[in-house]
């Protein structure tokens, strides 16, 4: 027996509505419908998945534990970020990160707290301009080894440069 595909991911909310409407309008994301399970949720629509928010009455400590995801318009999504000051204050994650692949990532806070990534595919689509000094080359700041060079954040684009 494998595991074959992720099918959502459930993150706290303090207030379940409050952070539904966040990703809502920041990301677009489409409510679903959602079972009663005699405490609040909300089911959102993330491409192919869900993000499923659960009900706390306490945000649990924080944490760099995170998902990532996708979306259509990078320097969009970061304008919008950066209007919200949602940004991740800690150094190692205050920056948007071009991986060695060429991958861009960039994290935030929602507000519940909960640390998310931001992941686009290929630096040479986005206008570096619009980053300014947001933007750092990971290896300026980390030094990497011969197999972490071979990393890529995109198992489709891996796949697809094996074949």
């Amino acid at each position: 027996m494998r595991a074959t595909a992720l099918n959502h991911v459930s993150i706290p909310a303090t207030d379940v509505e409050r952070s539904c409407r966040f990703y809502q309008d920041v990301f677009a994301m489409e409510r679903l419908a959602a079972p009663n399970f005699g405490f609040a949720v909300a089911w959102l629509r993330l491409g192919d998945l869900e993000l499923h928010l659960y009900h706390v009455d306490e945000q649990p400590g924080r944490t760099y534990q995170h998902l990532g995801f996708e979306v259509d318009d990078f320097e969009a999504c970061y304008i919008r970020l950066k209007e919200l000051e949602l940004f991740e204050e800690a150094p190692r994650f205050r920056n948007l990160y071009e991986l060695p692949g060429g991958e861009v990532q960039m994290y935030f806070r929602d507000p519940d707290d909960n640390l998310l990534e931001v992941d686009w595919p290929d630096v040479s689509t986005l206008d570096r301009s619009v980053f300014g000094d947001d933007l750092k080359l990971l290896a300026d700041v980390f030094p990497q080894s011969e197999e972490n060079l071979r990393a890529s954040l995109f198992l489709r684009a891996r796949e697809s440069a094996r074949a």
